[in-house]
């Protein structure tokens, strides 16, 4: 299975990616064997500009569209601008192709300098990819600046790697063999959420 996360951090180190990896590693713990790839925006910034300008992506976010289109789940995250996700960020998802992401799950998380933009992810984040239709996890992760070796943070990351974990391997389709042939099982979508009871966004 193919894990994919989007960081649209700017600096180097950066948080969010820092953010980024902490999750994958959980999921991957989820998930064992699972491949993990990421997509850096910051390095697609100019190819992005020049994409809606032009029309037409560039070869090396060509290449990203189809690495976020081909994973079996994503984990996206943004630096808080303005109360909101970075403009790169948008940007990306923008120019996606319609229905791109529908069914996909979604891990959403972000990183700022204080707790009170903690609510970037029900008010920004959450909205934007249940629109996109992804299957957007219950639980979304925020880390502030003194969240960073702080009680709470790897708690809250274990949880939501967890559901995203469920979520891809539920995905995994059942083939069960009937006389010569074989069909798929698919769960669904409603039936899986349901299976990972009510968490909290933090």
């Amino acid at each position: 299975m193919k894990l994919v996360v989007v960081s649209a951090g700017l600096s180097v180190p950066s948080s969010t990616r820092l953010l980024g990896e902490r999750l994958s590693a959980a999921v991957g713990q989820q998930v064992p064997g699972v491949e993990v790839e990421f997509v850096e925006l910051r390095e697609l910034a100019v190819e992005i500009a020049q994409n809606f300008v032009s029309g037409f992506p560039g070869a090396g976010l060509r290449a990203a569209f189809e690495t976020v289109v081909a994973a079996d789940g994503l984990i996206v995250v943004t630096p808080v601008f303005s109360a909101s996700y970075s403009g790169l960020f948008k940007s990306f998802f923008d120019l996606l192709e319609k229905d791109s992401l529908a069914g996909k799950p979604v891990l959403v998380a972000a990183t700022g300098g204080t707790a009170r933009h903690s609510l970037v992810l029900d008010h920004a984040l959450r909205p934007l990819f249940s629109y996109l239709r992804a299957v957007v996890v219950p639980t979304g992760v925020y880390a502030a600046s003194e969240d960073w070796g702080a009680q709470g943070l790897p708690e809250r990351i274990e949880r939501a790697a967890g559901e995203l974990g469920t979520l891809m391997r539920g995905l995994s389709v059942a083939r069960v063999p009937e006389a010569r042939d074989e069909f798929e099982v698919v769960v669904p979508f409603e039936q899986r959420l349901a299976a990972l009871g009510g968490g909290t966004t933090g």
